[in-house]
Order: structure tokens, then C-alpha cells, then sequence
């Protein structure tokens, strides 16, 4: 019986394994088919250490995998990351191992071309204009990612609470060949944007409804938990509302659980999650006026999908 050979895919193997519009389809197909996930399971360590385990598989012939997540907050008094993640990917068919890969550079990948997939569905195809809000490790990888999937963006602005880090940010893109400027002025770049991308880790709104151009496809990726927000009440009810899944949003995702309760919104104005809009089920956008929101919150079939196309 032959024996499956355990390879490990470092963070850079990863980058070069998932090209852009590549991964994009991959996310597509794999929306398109299913697949068991179940909500990421969450253990307390400690007063504030976390373990997160994140599941998914297909039926006999598909995949099987799990990231394994740890989220330890004293790490960063000690010069080490606050999180670190690596994903387990099996035979799915006898259990061996295949490969054991890059947790992190694989979130990025997939978190980032998630949103530029629901882009295609929601924004408008004219758009030229993109704002990237934040400045921490997945900003850059947004931009890259709607840039990669839009050659007609020919401005990319980033805004971040310390200017110097949206300065260095955005030479760093340019550097790569991206259009980017740093912005100054959130309120200004919002009004100008076509598409505006939020990585943040905001426990209060920083993007405001009122900002919000007619056309404008708002993209929110930063918060995780019912303590974050990264828009506001008037954003979301101006907005028609999509989730990359109705299970995880709805669980954790406090741009739209804090509106809910509240009263703000109705559950009927989530209009479809990221697999109806793949399949054709639900429409996307409509018109060129309307205001839409995108609110992921991250899903192990998107590491799944992933996963599978880097070891192939």
C-alpha cells in the first residue's frame, strides 16, 4: 500500500501557490458545490488565550481539512505574533495527511479574494476608484486581490489612523505597480471611492452612511466578533446586504448583529449569502445607483478550496 508522502508549504509557497483569478475560481466552484462547515469551534485557554478550530469537508471524494488557530494577546509584550495558524489538509477517503500549510498567508489569500469574488457580483463594473481602510497585515492583500480582478481601477487610496503607516503602505504598492496614494482624509476618500474595503480591527464605526456615494460597494472584512464595527447604523440600513455565509455572520459579525437587535435593520434586508449569488440563486446588484455591502467574517470552505489548490 503506498504511503502518502506529509509536505509542509511555508508562507511563501503559499503566496506563489494561489494566484489571484486562480483562487478566485476556486473560491467560486467551491461556493458553487458545498460543503459540511461547521461554525469554527472556540476554546478558552485562559483568562484571554483561545484555541480555534476550523473544520470543513466534502463528501468521499472531496476534501478534508482543519486550521488550527491559537490567539494569544501576552505574545505581543514578548515580540511574537497575537496569532498563529497552520491548516491540516487529509485524505479525505483513508484520513492520512497531505499537507500541513501556512495558516496565515493562507487566510490572507483567501480572505482577500473572497471579497474581490463577491465584488464581481456587487460592484459596479465601471469602478475605477478603490479605498482601502486600514493598514494592518490583510490591507495590502485586499488591494492586491480587487486589483488583480479589476484592471479598470486606476486609483487605489489608503487610509490608516497613523498616516506614516498608510504612506508606507502605499509605496509599498506602488512599488508592486498598483496605482496607490495614501489619503489623509477618510471622510473625502470615502465620498470619491467606488469601492471601499475595510480591514480593521474597529471596535467602534469608522466609516459613516452619510460618506456614502450612490454606487459605492462597501466591503467589510476587518470585524470578527459582535464587539467590532467597522460601519455604521446608517451605513448598513442605506445598503442592500449580502454575507459571505448566513451562519457565521449572523453569529459574529457586529456590523450586522448590533443593527439587528436593535431594530435598525430586518433579517429579510440580508438579501444572500456568497453561494446564492455563485449559483445564480440571488441577484446581485441591480442597478448602478444602489449602495451594497459585503460583510465576511471567514469560513474554512474558503481554506478548504484554498488548500486544496495549493496541494495539488
Amino acid at each position: 500500500m503506498a504511503v502518502m508522502t506529509l509536505r509542509f508549504y511555508s508562507a511563501d509557497e503559499v503566496h506563489a501557490a494561489l494566484d489571484w483569478k486562480r483562487l478566485v475560481e476556486a473560491l467560486a466552484a467551491a461556493f458553487a458545490v458545498g460543503a459540511h462547515v461547521p461554525l469554527r469551534h472556540a476554546h478558552r485557554l485562559g483568562e484571554t488565550e483561545t484555541l480555534l478550530l476550523m473544520p470543513a469537508w466534502r463528501e468521499a471524494r472531496g476534501g478534508l481539512g482543519v486550521k488550527i488557530v491559537t490567539v494569544m494577546p501576552g505574545n505581543a509584550a514578548r515580540g511574537a505574533a497575537t496569532v498563529n495558524a497552520l491548516y491540516v489538509l487529509l485524505d479525505r477517503a483513508s484520513g492520512e495527511p497531505r499537507a500541513v500549510i501556512d495558516g496565515e498567508a493562507l487566510t490572507l489569500r483567501r480572505t482577500a479574494a473572497a471579497s474581490a469574488l463577491a465584488a464581481r457580483h456587487l460592484a459596479r463594473d465601471d469602478s475605477t476608484n478603490l479605498l482601502v481602510v486600514g493598514t494592518g497585515k490583510l490591507a495590502p492583500f485586499m488591494a492586491r486581490a480587487h486589483c488583480a480582478l479589476r484592471p479598470r481601477l486606476v486609483r487605489v487610496r489608503v487610509w490608516g489612523r497613523r498616516a506614516e503607516a498608510a504612506q508606507t503602505l502605499a509605496q509599498v504598492l506602488r512599488d508592486e505597480g498598483l496605482p496607490a496614494e495614501a489619503a489623509t482624509d477618510l471622510q473625502a476618500a470615502v465620498r470619491d471611492a467606488d469601492i471601499v474595503t475595510c480591514a480593521t480591527t474597529a471596535a467602534a464605526p469608522i466609516v459613516h452612511g452619510a460618506w456614502l456615494a450612490p454606487g459605492t460597494h462597501l466591503d467589510l472584512v476587518g470585524g470578527f466578533t459582535r464587539a467590532m464595527r467597522e460601519a455604521d447604523d446608517a451605513a448598513v440600513a442605506r445598503a442592500r446586504i449580502f454575507v459571505d455565509t448566513y451562519a457565521g455572520a449572523l453569529a459574529e459579525a457586529g456590523d450586522l448583529v448590533s443593527p439587528l437587535e436593535r431594530g435598525v435593520i430586518a433579517r429579510a434586508q440580508i438579501e444572500a449569502e456568497l453561494a446564492e449569488l455563485v449559483r445564480g440563486e440571488k441577484p446581485g446588484r441591480h442597478s448602478a445607483d444602489e449602495i451594497t455591502l459585503f460583510k465576511s467574517v471567514g469560513t474554512a470552505l474558503e481554506d478548504l478550496a484554498a488548500a486544496e489548490l495549493i496541494a495539488v
